[in-house]
């Protein structure tokens, strides 16, 4: 018997606090289940641990096997939902839309219906010996949007 989704998602949600968001929930058709949730100052193992066990003990083992994770997405996966742009406002993020351009840059804001990313680039201006530092800013609508995730540097 496979592990209904819906109700997971159901399961998860009532745990949650207003400054947490579910990501994401995976089940396979082996009933692994990957629930990915995350908390704006940052998800602890404690809180990942409470989640388990509600949504543990609302599953019947006896009706169907399961195996559960919990866990916060990875800081590499893109990201699935607006709150994961909310909570990375101000940080270096790349954003590939859906024509194909790649651009990376400050996530400056998140509005309704868009981001927006502002990029700089060294570029060869008119009437300039060195190239000059260009400031641009996007907006970019969340439906042009194929994938986005922060950028990991080490200083």
């Amino acid at each position: 018997m496979m592990v209904n989704k819906t109700k997971i998602v159901e399961l998860v949600n009532e745990q949650l606090d207003e400054r947490m968001y579910l990501v994401d929930v995976q089940v396979s058709t082996t009933n692994v289940i990957k629930i990915f949730v995350d908390h704006y100052e940052g998800l602890t193992i404690d809180r990942c641990v409470e989640i388990s066990r509600q949504v543990e003990h609302s599953l019947d083992r006896e009706n169907e096997d399961f195996e559960l994770q919990v866990s916060s997405p990875g800081l590499t996966e893109p990201f699935k939902v607006k709150e994961q742009y909310l909570k990375n406002t101000g940080r270096q993020v790349e954003v590939l839309t859906a024509d194909g351009i790649k651009r990376t840059g400050l996530l400056k804001d998140v509005k309704p219906g868009h981001i927006l990313l502002e990029t700089s680039t060294r570029e060869k201006v008119e009437g300039h010996k060195k190239k000059q530092l260009i400031v641009k800013e996007h907006q970019i609508d969340f439906g042009d949007i194929k994938s986005a995730k922060v950028v990991v540097s080490i200083k």
